[in-house]
């Protein structure tokens, strides 16, 4: 069966995570999750109230990774899915994930990033004339390496497939497993 890799971290976003898990098991691809190291995460709720001006974080809940970045062989997997949350900040800063992020890019394989996913994306330096959303707060992180920041609940551009916030996980998805399966040479057999 094919493999994807998704990328968290502690403070990934629980809908971010558990949606993309859920649907490409659904699909009947193994997913494997990764994380600076083989242990459990916390994973945290995201959402902006009417009348605040940012986001409000609270705990959500743990998951394990099954391999640590260093370990993962890009060519093992068929694509890969960066969550959000404030997970991103930080994890832009592993080497061993940014060379599995530029890997799968220059494979050409299919990669798929929400809200603060994006962080990882541009850190990795493979948005140059891309186009691409994430959460408003990050259009500066497209825009500064070079690529065009698009408001809309999902695009999909070449390999890459970007949506906003959890909000948008069903668009993002659709399209993303639509990417998969055609590079995959069809849905996955059980």
């Amino acid at each position: 069966m094919p493999q994807v890799l998704l990328v968290i971290g502690d403070a990934a976003e629980v809908l971010d995570t558990f949606y993309p898990l859920h649907r490409l098991r659904e699909e009947g691809y193994t997913v494997h999750v990764a994380g600076p190291a083989a242990r459990v995460y916390h994973l945290v709720l995201h959402e902006r109230p009417a009348d605040w001006d940012i986001t409000v974080e609270t705990p959500g809940y743990t998951l394990a990774a099954d391999v640590a970045f260093a370990s993962v062989n890009p060519d093992d997997y068929a694509g890969m899915v960066i969550s959000g949350g404030r997970a991103p900040e930080y994890l832009r800063y592993d080497a061993d994930l940014l060379r599995v992020t530029r890997a799968m890019f220059a494979a050409g394989k299919p990669v798929a990033s929400v809200c603060h996913g994006i962080e990882i994306v541009a850190a990795a330096g493979v948005l140059n004339g891309v186009r691409a959303t994430t959460v408003a707060k990050c259009k500066l992180d497209i825009e500064t390496v070079g690529g065009q920041y698009v408001d809309a609940e999902v695009v999909v551009c070449g390999g890459l497939v970007t949506a906003r916030t959890w909000h948008d996980n069903p668009a993002w998805m659709r399209e993303y497993i639509k990417l998969l399966n055609a590079a995959c040479g069809g849905k996955p057999v059980r």
